[in-house]
């Protein structure tokens, strides 16, 4: 059969045909594009003219077709539908792709002739194209001997061998940590939607009872809610205990023969990437890392880390007093978020648990998170039902300008299923590109447990704000004017790409926002004022909570990428304790978001010394929601504004000086401070 990414998309945004493509297709197509972008480059690198900017930086940008279709469709197809037979290809699609990168990044003939383009005269995106080229492949290795280049390519070669396999064995974790329960009682506090959903989960694998099925958190959210301890205690132990040899001792869901643990394989990504970085002349890979980021320095970071890291402690701690009054007992992590519940639900008033019924999950994203596009940008959205894809659950929205005008395609796919990785995440199936012509085409994908058949899928609080904030990534791809696909949309740095996303964020509650989507799915009902104030009351109630479990994450991330060249870990677990409890934590008391053995963020995707771009990145949003509220809110003419000036250029232009653009000074961190309670 002819493979669908050798014949023109029949749809007029180019999706590929993904009911006609096998795991083989992905894997032909791109050892195709891989064939075709190499001649390319072969042609860019021995063209006998001289070397300018359009035939050089240029004709780079509008090489690899092929391969950059075939790669992007891949990456939304591997995560959220990871068949074994997907999964075997991404493989082998890995090595290929990474050897091709080496090729690319380390050709000298390349890199000499991009060297010698004068830039002298190029200004804006022209000359930020150029920079960061030239930065790339000197960060690749284009610059050493012979001999360093074999090695660096030998690493990235391993690493992208030991992601695959991390990828894998997490996506088994998920499913072989799953706590089954036999005993309907011990599901006390669950409702009823989540009791079936539980039900449903057991019956689909052949067992008897219920199956609680994970996030890929430490702290699943069915924490909040069991009442009772043993339970949630077993529960927390299946969650920590993914990664670990011999599964941590816990008896597997499934065939305990699928191997899960992933330790090894972080502590062997760790020691090389801090060997490449050492071969590239950095300290750490920390460093190396930073080197493509907005932040200045790794003492700056490691030293707000630190900073927030004390503050955050002490308000957990000031919590912690207060729960383990109202528990009778010292409250460990497997209670912390119960029992954080509770004063949610005593003190203000608020059961979140009974809030579900007002967030449904098509009226949160079409009256809420649509809704709120609108109000800001002028878009509209009419469901697509013949654009392909990979998953039945999958929804397509095309998206308008207020004048009319096709913007482009935004997927939605939100229920968990068996093959979907944990999480949430936005990418894009094609990219906005001024040069290529492309219209983007991106996706949202969540993890939200499936209903039971005819009943609506109703939300937590989180998951309404994980909606809005996937939705806010999205529009930066979907915005996306820049000319060059590598400098287009979300192609920014890692500590400022969450920004965007960040700031979304606050209309879920905005007043006019939440009115319009907060209505109760039976009775019609809009979320009752005192509720919404009581919401209001309660917003810094658990920030110790939550701002100790984030940072206990990037502390990790920040530990395991600070390892000197040649320096080896040869105890993972005490490697993790010991970086904990040097700021301060106790995971015992507060677990870190993602432990080590099912840290994807920084193990398999582009977050390896990155995972403190969340709080970066967060300066920014509490000070760019000052600047909405100050600027009238929910309006078109802020709207536009942020439109034009932060999320369209991409990373056409320096990211920190758009901000700069935006608010007329730099960041001003106070905003964040007030925001988590740490102000003090």
């Amino acid at each position: 059969m002819t493979n669908a990414f050798f014949e023109p998309p029949s749809n007029e945004y180019l999706v590929p045909d993904f009911a006609a493509l096998s795991a083989a297709d992905y894997v032909e197509a791109i050892k195709e594009g891989i064939a075709r972008h190499t001649r390319e480059i072969q042609e860019i690198a021995q063209d006998p003219t001289p070397a300018t900017f359009e035939n050089t930086f240029v004709a780079l940008e509008r090489s690899g077709a092929l391969l950059r279709e075939a790669e992007m469709a891949f990456a939304n197809v591997y995560p959220a539908h990871g068949t074994p037979e997907i999964q075997a290809a991404y493989k082998e699609i890995s090595a290929l792709t990474t050897a091709h990168e080496n090729d690319l990044l380390q050709n000298a003939e390349l890199f000499q002739r991009c060297s010698a383009v004068d830039a002298s005269a190029l200004t804006g995106e022209d000359a930020r194209l150029v920079s960061e080229k030239l930065r790339d492949f000197v960060l690749a290795g284009a610059q050493l001997a012979q001999a360093e280049k074999d090695r660096i390519r030998a690493i990235n070669d391993r690493v992208a061998e030991l992601s695959a396999q991390f990828s894998s064995r997490v996506l088994a974790g998920l499913n072989q940590h799953a706590l089954l329960v036999t005993d309907e009682t011990e599901l006390d506090g669950l409702d009823a939607s989540q009791i079936s959903a539980a039900r449903d989960a057991a019956a689909e694998k052949g067992l008897e009872g219920w199956l609680i099925t994970l996030s890929l958190f430490s702290a699943q959210p069915a924490l909040s809610s069991l009442t009772s301890a043993e339970v949630r205690a077993r529960l927390f132990e299946r969650s920590v205990t993914r990664g670990l040899p011999n599964s941590g001792g816990i008896q597997p869901v499934g065939d305990p023969e699928i191997e899960t643990e992933t330790l090894s394989l972080a502590q062997e990504i760790a020691t090389l990437r801090a060997e490449k970085a050492g071969i590239l002349g950095f300290a750490n890979y920390a460093e190396l890392a930073l080197a493509k980021q907005t932040a200045p320095s790794v003492e700056a970071v490691d030293a707000q880390l630190k900073t927030l890291a004390k503050a955050a402690w002490n308000n957990a701690l000031a919590e912690r007093e207060k729960l383990t009054a109202i528990a009778g007992a010292p409250v460990t992590a497997s209670d912390f978020p119960y029992y954080l519940e509770q004063v949610r639900a005593t003190e203000f008033k608020l059961d979140t648990a009974a809030l579900k019924p007002y967030f449904e999950l098509d009226t949160v994203l079409t009256k809420g998170v649509f809704y709120a596009a609108n109000k800001l940008y002028g878009l509209t959205f009419t469901q697509r039902h013949d654009i392909p894809v990979y998953h039945p659950d999958i929804r397509v929205w095309e998206v308008f300008n207020e004048d009319g005008s096709a913007l482009g395609l935004f997927f939605g796919d939100y229920f968990a299923r068996s093959t979907k990785t944990g999480g949430a995440w936005m990418n894009s199936i094609r990219g906005g590109s001024q040069l290529v012509g492309d219209k983007p085409v991106v996706t949202n994908t969540m993890g939200i447990p499936r209903p039971p058949a005819g009943q609506p899928a109703l939300l937590t609080l989180d998951e309404v704000n994980t909606m809005f904030h996937e939705f806010g990534h999205a529009l930066h791809g979907l915005f996306a004017t820049a000319t060059y696909p590598s400098l287009a949309g979300t192609s920014v740095p890692r500590d400022f790409v969450e920004y965007p996303s960040q700031v979304n964020e606050m209309w879920s509650h905005w007043p006019e926002v939440i009115e319009n989507y907060a209505v109760h799915v039976e009775t019609g009902e809009r979320l009752p004022q005192e509720i919404l104030d009581q919401l209001k009351a309660a917003s810094l109630w658990g920030e110790g909570f939550a701002t100790t479990e984030y940072l206990g994450a990037a502390i990790l991330d920040w530990a395991w990428h600070s390892l000197a060249p040649g320096e080896t870990v040869t105890e993972p677990e005490v490697f993790e304790a010991e970086a904990l409890r040097a700021v301060g934590f106790d995971s015992a008391i507060i677990a870190p978001r993602y432990r080590t053995g099912y840290f994807q963020h920084i193990f398999v995707h582009q977050y390896s010394a990155g995972y403190y771009s969340y709080i970066w990145s967060e300066m920014l949003d509490a000070d760019t929601v000052e600047w909405f509220t100050e600027n009238g809110g929910l309006n078109r003419a802020a709207g536009d504004t942020f439109r034009n000036v932060l999320l369209a250029p991409g990373n056409a232009l320096d990211p920190l000086s758009l901000f700069r653009t935006l608010r007329g000074r730099d960041v001003n961190p106070q905003f964040l401070l007030e925001r988590r309670g740490l102000a003090a």
